[in-house]
């Protein structure tokens, strides 16, 4: 298996500096140059020892692939929360589950029913997003121990297909993050529905006026369904 990112890895931190120092003595010195480059290529060897399966699910649970910073370009993209990228920043997750128990995630592990900061994480995301949507992570939980990651991830395909079609034919430049969120929140057949519709409804307009016929569409099932299109602050 070939692990995300591990060409770019070998020749951003194998480099002539980083074997250089890669000895006791300099690890131990706070002043060495590279000590914070030493650490994270230790980080990077163990992460790639693991076979990671599901690079686009978090390690909590949520789903990167109907994240914005999944869906941009350039420098500031995220290939999911197990990737290059995203391991070398880290989060509290990534260390816990990924580099001190080597599991990919938190349900796989035996203090799951019993970790506060696991339960800390889904009690606040029944109430406040960051910049990703957390309004189905509980029922994505349940989803997964019920069905299995497998079934899991197939849905969220389909719920990626479904939000790129959005962002290419609906997209005037401002509605990313809103399509996030009702790729999210929407059942799978809302949203086939509502692209159906706004096809209909919108043909031989600019962009703009595609948007803005989506966006109807989308709120008024929002607002038969109650269902919140917004970010929770």
């Amino acid at each position: 298996m070939r692990f995300p990112g591990a060409g770019r890895f070998h020749g951003k931190w194998d480099s002539d500096a980083g074997r250089k120092y890669e000895t006791q003595d300099t690890i131990q010195n706070s002043e060495c140059p590279c000590n914070n480059e030493i650490i994270k290529y230790r980080v990077m060897i163990k992460w790639l020892a693991m076979k990671i399966e599901y690079p686009e699910i978090g390690i909590c649970g949520l789903s990167c692939r109907l994240c914005p910073h999944y869906h941009t370009e350039g420098a500031s993209k995220c290939g999911g929360c197990k990737t290059e990228s995203r391991i070398c920043v880290g989060c509290p997750f990534i260390t816990c589950a990924l580099k001190k128990k080597g599991i990919e995630f938190c349900w796989d592990c035996e203090e799951n029913e019993t970790c506060e900061k696991w339960k800390k994480h889904r009690k606040i995301g029944k109430k406040v997003d960051s910049f990703k949507c957390y309004k189905k992570l509980e029922d994505d939980i349940a989803f997964i121990q019920k069905n299995g990651v497998v079934e899991f991830e197939k849905t969220q395909k389909i719920r990626e297909h479904l939000l790129k079609e959005m962002l290419q034919e609906f997209n005037e430049g401002r509605s990313k993050s809103y399509y996030c969120i009702t790729a999210t929140v929407l059942e799978i057949e809302e949203l086939k529905d509502a692209l159906t519709t706004a096809r209909k409804n919108s043909n031989g307009l600019e962009i703009k006026g595609k948007s803005k016929v989506l966006h109807s569409v989308l709120d008024e099932i929002a607002q038969r369904k109650n269902y919140w299109l917004k970010l929770r602050k």
